[in-house]
């Protein structure tokens, strides 16, 4: 599936992962995890020190769990993931992880695109509710996500620990599907 978003610097191509995105895969997500790194629970370094075959992995195909890209004239510009739950008793949820568009491609609802990108991809998957986590003091990207549907169902007291500092993270959900009307 791939979805067009115009914007004012041109067309973005909203489209799933291939393999042949490894390398530039790596390169994004380093960047995400060194330019914001309180925003993220994965940790540069450990990120930085996988080899390619790594990201190869998180790129092939898993009826589970699927990696969206925003491309620009065959440039990664913003990236995010969703993982349906493992077992029978949480399959009916998934969670979108990662989300990080390139500082200069921000405001142009290019974040926005990915994330419904994950709910279409979910609700054509029975998922019931989508959940993600976002750092308490990113309010762009709270604001982000309420106008995505989701709103804030609690709040993980230091969710993250980074250079001697604890983070809160709002726990956020949207309900899709035979559940979004409750």
């Amino acid at each position: 599936m791939i979805k067009n978003l115009q914007t004012p610097r041109g067309m973005v191509a909203i489209r799933e992962a291939n393999l042949t995105d490894a390398a530039q895969f790596k390169t994004l997500r380093l960047d995400a995890l060194r330019e914001n790194p309180t925003a993220f629970s994965a940790d540069y370094q450990t990120n930085a020190d996988q080899p390619i075959s790594y990201w190869e992995g998180r790129l092939k195909d898993d009826e589970n769990g699927t990696i969206f890209f925003a491309e620009f004239d065959e440039h990664l510009i913003g990236m995010t993931g969703i993982r349906i739950g493992q077992s029978v008793k949480t399959k009916h949820g998934a969670s979108i992880w990662g989300v990080y568009v390139r500082a200069e491609w921000r405001g142009l609802h290019i974040a926005g695109a990915l994330i419904e990108s994950c709910i279409h991809w979910a609700k054509a998957r029975q998922v019931n509710i989508v959940k993600l986590g976002v750092a308490t003091n990113n309010t762009s990207a709270v604001r982000c996500y309420e106008r995505c549907g989701f709103t804030v169902y609690g709040t993980d007291p230091g969710g993250i620990f980074y250079e001697g500092k604890y983070y809160d993270e709002y726990l956020m959900s949207r309900a899709i599907n035979s559940t979004e009307e409750q």
